[in-house]
Formats: C-alpha cells, structure tokens, sequence
C-alpha cells in the first residue's frame, strides 16, 4: 500500500477548504453548518482516500462535500416537520442588523466592497433558487473548475448529466440575473 503524502494532502485540503465551505455555505445558508460539513469532508478523504493518486482527491472530496450537505438537507426536512425554528438576523435587544450583517466601516474602498458584496449576494440568491444537481454541476465545474469527468465523479452520476445540469444551471442564472451574467 502507498505511502501517503501528509505534505501534499495538507496543501490540497488548505487550497479547496474556502471554496468548499462557501459552496456548502450557499447550499445550506447555515455558516455553522458549512464549517461541519467541510470539516467532516477532510477528515472522511484523510480517513478513507489519502492513499490515493493525488489527482483523485479533488472529485472524492467534493462528493464527500455533496454527500455532507444532502445528509444535512435530509435531516433538516425531518427536523422541520418536527419542530418550527425561526432564524433571526437582528438583534434582539437593540432590533439593529446582527454583527456579522453589518458592513465594516473600516473597510477598504467601501463603495466598491459593498458593490460587490450585493452582487455576490444576488448571485448567491439565484444559485439558492437552483435545483440541487443544477447547484451542484454548476458550483463543482464553474467554481471549482473541476473538469467534466471528475465533476461526474464528484457527483456520481455520468458525463452526459453533469453537462445537462451545467446547461439547464447556465440559463436559469441568465434569466435570474439579467445583465449581471455573461
């Protein structure tokens, strides 16, 4: 059995975990969530696949990803039919917006930031109203550029469904976002 590379495993799991968690994040609109799923994912490729070829990882550990968040999506049906949760984003005793909602004044260039902030946030709006295996082609081979075949390893599914559900993706965000998508 191979050796494993803790070096090269440490820099792929430093260069995906951003964009994994953000792609959870959109998926679950829950940080706290995100971070779990993201967290379980590296440790399930560390567990389960650090022994193989490198290029191999990128697609198990975003199918890792995926799973993660289908369980979660799974228990939260559950839980929502059972229990009725309201999730505020204001602060109760003042009734201003919560820390994490508020811009940073300090920020840098604060027109251009918020610019893209609300632009960002709008293209995470419209990617939310996507069905999940459009979510799902669309963030794996736009974001994370991972080709048409480790795209249909991530997803478990084939090559031919990965490029339908891209396509379908691709024309719901151009409707969604009318002058703000190529």
């Amino acid at each position: 059995m191979p050796e494993v590379d803790h070096a090269a495993l440490d820099a792929f799991l430093a260069t995906v975990e951003r964009r994994a968690l953000r792609m959870a994040e959109i998926a679950t609109r829950d940080r706290d969530a995100a971070l779990d799923i993201v967290q379980d994912a590296m440790f399930r490729l560390v567990r389960r696949y650090a022994r193989r070829p490198a290029q191999e990882w990128p697609p198990l550990f975003y199918r890792c990803v995926q799973n993660g968040v289908r369980d979660w999506q799974r228990r939260q049906t559950v839980w929502g039919r059972l229990f009725f949760r309201i999730a505020s984003v204001v602060d109760e005793e003042t009734g201003e917006p919560a820390l994490h909602e508020r811009p940073d004044p300090d920020a840098p260039e604060g027109g251009a930031q918020l610019e893209r902030e609300q632009t960002m946030s709008r293209i995470e709006r419209a990617l939310r109203t996507l069905p999940t295996r459009q979510r799902e082609a669309f963030m794996l081979r736009v974001w994370e550029g991972l080709d048409v075949s480790d795209t249909a390893i991530a997803m478990a599914c084939s090559e031919g469904s990965v490029k339908t559900h891209l396509s379908r993706a691709l024309a719901s965000l151009r409707v969604e976002l009318q002058g703000e998508w190529p």
